[in-house]
């Protein structure tokens, strides 16, 4: 569903289950750090108003969002963790950097959900513009790393 019809900070609190006994990896690019901190802040934020103990949470940073998976990789084989959380931006340029960063975290993520029996959260804004990813990290479309955190949530109670 587009960002513009759905805040991506709405949604029902009693609908995510209690994250108190849960531990989560979050794994942040530090490019665009303006933006990834933003996220990084909804997503802590959103676990710990859910319950999860910020001793729970292991952040890792990365230097760009093409090296999260491999920091996804590592998190998840070097830390007890019940999900990761993948947080970047990458904006659209004018060359084709854009796409190749975009498919390779894309189907990096991917292939960590099949490989491991832990979710990995696709928690990537893929904008064509700064004001855009403003937008999306705690701006008028909310942040994009509260709906992170919240599908983590979701996601590791999902064969409960």
């Amino acid at each position: 569903m587009a960002t513009a019809y759905q805040n991506l900070s709405d949604y029902d609190f009693n609908s995510v289950p209690d994250g108190s006994e849960m531990t989560f990896g979050i794994v942040v690019a530090e490019w665009n750090k303006h933006i990834t901190e933003k996220l990084l802040e909804g997503a802590c934020n959103t676990l710990e108003k859910h319950g999860v103990k910020p001793e729970n949470i292991y952040v890792k940073r990365v230097p760009g969002s093409f090296e999260l998976t491999f920091g996804a990789k590592r998190m998840a084989e070097t830390k007890d963790v019940n999900a990761v959380i993948v947080l970047g931006c990458v904006v659209r340029g004018d060359t084709p950097h854009f796409d190749y960063v975009c498919s390779g975290v894309t189907q990096g993520v991917t292939e960590l959900n099949l490989m491991y029996d832990i979710p990995f959260i696709f928690g990537l804004l893929t904008t064509d513009n700064m004001q855009q990813s403003e937008d999306r990290a705690g701006g008028k479309y909310g942040n994009k790393g509260d709906e992170a955190a919240v599908t983590a949530l979701k996601m590791v109670h999902f064969s409960d």
